[in-house]
């Protein structure tokens, strides 16, 4: 997913400079309106074929809710801004997921819950300008790894967040 999420937006650029047009990526522009999400489709092989049912996602639900404000410091800066409960989202506050439900941190899609859990889930929290690789990482990480191993990426973003904060460019 990542490598071609970024090089749709590469080109996404490129297309706008010819056009002399500016891109945000910036997930809530305007107070009134609809943010910008980057919603993750996230299957495994087992939800694929749907051998656990609808438990296994119930159960994969319990982790990603125990680390929901982790999730929420690497899907996007400015994500609080969209993160409202209003406006076809979830609070940022809460963690919540639901069949079909628009509104919730992670949707089941209505196929997948009517399927036994066969298909796959949405998570709606990451902003348009999150990182693909940190997202895959964290969602991997929570519902699949018997013990985390995120410290060491953990680690780097926040150093790489320091450097960025102290850069000036003359």
């Amino acid at each position: 997913m990542g490598d071609h999420l970024w090089m749709a937006r590469y080109l996404l650029l490129r297309v706008a400079e010819d056009y002399n047009v500016d891109v945000s990526f910036a997930p809530k522009l305007f107070p009134d309106w609809n943010g910008s999400g980057c919603h993750t489709n996230y299957s495994t092989k087992t939800m694929r074929g749907g051998e656990q049912g609808m438990k296994y996602i119930d159960d994969m639900m319990v982790k990603m809710a125990a680390k929901h404000v982790l999730h929420l410091t690497v899907y996007g800066e400015g994500n609080e801004k969209r993160l409202t409960g209003h406006h076809e989202t979830s609070s940022m506050h809460k963690f919540s997921y639901g069949t079909g439900n628009r509104a919730a941190s992670v949707r089941i899609p209505t196929s997948t819950a009517n399927a036994n859990g066969k298909g796959y889930i949405e998570d709606r929290r990451p902003a348009s300008n999150m990182d693909p690789y940190l997202v895959t990482a964290m969602i991997v990480d929570t519902t699949l790894a018997h013990e985390t191993h995120l410290e060491p990426m953990l680690k780097a973003l926040e150093e790489w967040r320091d450097w960025k904060k102290d850069l000036t460019f003359n």
